[in-house]
């Protein structure tokens, strides 16, 4: 028999900020699996997840298999809008909801998780960060800032933490970040420069398994997830819209959950994928092999006017 087995690798998750998404999903899976996991999350959000952890309000969501619940090694606060402390402005280090979580830059969780575990420490990567502040907008009506942040944060910040986590990561490591299909194809209000960012992702994965295969011998791959309702996604604005038409439209007609994102991570980050990278994979219930729709959702919404 066949098993994920990530007994003694030690996995990073960057995204976390509750148990409704995709990061939280795939933290879970690679612990079942045997890893030790540490995440990273927004510091806006972080002191909420750290309160919920604490009173046990996620105790359901943690439980594991054996019937222990996923612990994390380490939570760490991170703006991935950030290479630096310095590149923050004045106005975000003063906040409240900053103020107090140290250096959440890239750099600055670098900097901690080598005081934490030291050289040659990190065997997984996953990067779950996803933001465009326009994403409600049509690409047409979006400015250059929202469009620029959208990538700055979805697409290079993945460049940005594997320079930097690439040289502390054991060779044979694997990178896995979340991608979606308006990076290849258009999705109609899925705007605000969040397609090109997701574009941007898949090509930086192509280009950066080359690199980092080189540099570092390790894998980077990405999956196209469908769309799942995670309060993170509700930003978009469409998102059960999406998963209704997928789930009508989709070979495997029926939700993709958030479960079945994370074993696909959990195998792409274990040695049993190891002749895969540079890869988008889709764990999408088949959709994107689909050139027609079969079925709309009643009440379909006009999607082409949206500003």
């Amino acid at each position: 028999m066949l098993n994920i087995d990530l007994r003694g690798k030690r996995a990073l998750v960057a995204g976390v900020s509750d148990d409704n998404g995709f990061g939280f999903a795939i933290a879970k899976a690679l612990a079942e699996a045997g890893a030790s996991v540490s995440v990273a999350t927004w510091p806006p959000a972080l002191n909420i997840f750290r309160n919920l952890l604490d009173r046990g309000k996620l105790d359901d969501a943690r439980r594991l298999a054996d019937g222990s619940l996923l612990t994390f090694e380490r939570i760490y606060p991170l703006d991935a809008a950030f290479d630096t402390l310095s590149d923050a402005p004045q106005e975000i280090r003063e906040n409240k909801r900053y103020k107090d979580c140290g250096d959440f830059s890239i750099d600055g969780m670098t900097a901690q998780f080598h005081t934490d575990f030291g050289d040659q420490s990190l065997d997984i990567l996953v990067h779950s960060l996803a933001n465009g502040p326009e994403v409600k907008k049509q690409l047409l009506d979006t400015s250059r800032n929202g469009y620029l942040t959208a990538l700055s944060i979805s697409s290079y910040s993945l460049v940005s933490m594997l320079s930097r986590l690439g040289p502390m990561m054991r060779r044979g490591g694997s990178v896995v970040s979340l991608s979606y299909l308006a990076g290849q194809r258009v999705i109609p209000g899925y705007g605000g420069g969040m397609s090109t960012a997701k574009g941007a992702l898949e090509s930086d994965t192509r280009t950066l398994a080359f690199e980092a295969g080189r540099r570092f011998g390790i894998r980077v791959n990405t999956i196209s997830a469908g769309p799942l309702a995670s309060r993170a996604a509700s930003a978009i604005g469409i998102v059960e819209t999406l998963v209704a038409y997928y789930k009508l439209n989709a070979p495997l007609p029926e939700a993709l959950t958030a479960t079945e994102v994370a074993f696909a991570a959990a195998f792409l980050c274990s040695s049993l994928s190891s002749g895969i990278t540079g890869s988008t994979t889709y764990v999408d219930k088949g959709y994107n092999a689909m050139g027609m729709a079969v079925a709309m959702p009643p009440d379909f919404p006009d999607l082409t006017s949206r500003t």
